[in-house]
């Protein structure tokens, strides 16, 4: 695994871009599993970690927090947001109904150019894997089921698949550091794509939320490993 890479250099960033940089930081330190789901977010820690004003951190994390990412109580402060298994399960529900609706509302067989776009990224996607690029390699992810989703002529219903793709963010993401789990990934894109250009779209559909599947599991394997006593 290649080291983290370094933040730019905060003399050569404007306002906004050192804002934007240490959400990006505190955004994949979360997502990539390196603070657990529960563990505290001291704002004086995250201070010294990125460098950063306590203006810039607290905006991060009022930014996280609106994202589902992180959650502020009274008399506690800042902590990662913990799913339980319930509520795990409960947003899969709705994220796999979405997921399946946009699939089935793809017209096939596919045109040419969304196939196209697909490919590409789909390359972008396995180069950044190959690269070991943590951040290259969820972005590329995201971008390749945006684009798919989209095909589906609804932006309503692309922007709550996003919304939901945010959400369990902390779910699915260090998945993408596991190697078994983006092999999988990598090869059911190759088949979608390859659905594309059929006419089976409950193929396409199921496939869609079967991609799920893998992250979901071993999020629920991780909280409950968690939960086990030492």
């Amino acid at each position: 695994m290649k080291p983290v890479a370094t933040a730019p250099e905060a003399s050569s960033l404007t306002r906004e871009e050192e804002q934007a940089e240490v959400i990006r930081r505190l955004e994949e330190d979360i997502i990539f599993g390196r603070f657990a789901p529960g563990a505290r977010l001291v704002e004086d820690t995250l201070m010294t970690r990125y460098d950063a004003s306590r203006h810039f951190v607290r905006q991060g994390l009022f930014q996280l927090e609106r994202q589902g990412i992180v959650l502020r109580e009274k008399n506690i402060g800042a902590t990662v947001r913990f799913y339980s298994a319930d509520e795990v399960r409960q947003i899969y529900e709705v994220r796999e109904m979405l997921t399946r609706q946009a699939a089935l509302m793809i017209a096939l067989p596919a045109p040419a150019s969304l196939i196209e776009e697909l490919s590409e990224l789909q390359r972008h996607y396995c180069a950044r894997a190959d690269a070991q690029d943590l951040r290259g390699i969820h972005e590329a992810n995201d971008a390749f089921h945006v684009a798919l989703f989209s095909a589906s002529g609804n932006p309503y219903l692309v922007r709550s698949l996003r919304d939901y793709m945010n959400l369990t963010l902390p779910m699915r993401a260090k998945n993408l550091a596991d190697r078994e789990g983006l092999a999988l990934s990598r090869r059911q894109h190759e088949l979608m794509i390859e659905l594309l250009r059929g006419r089976d779209s409950w193929a396409l559909a199921q496939l869609c939320v079967d991609h799920m599947q893998y992250s979901k599991a071993d999020y629920l394997t991780r909280i409950a490993d968690e939960k086990k006593p030492q």
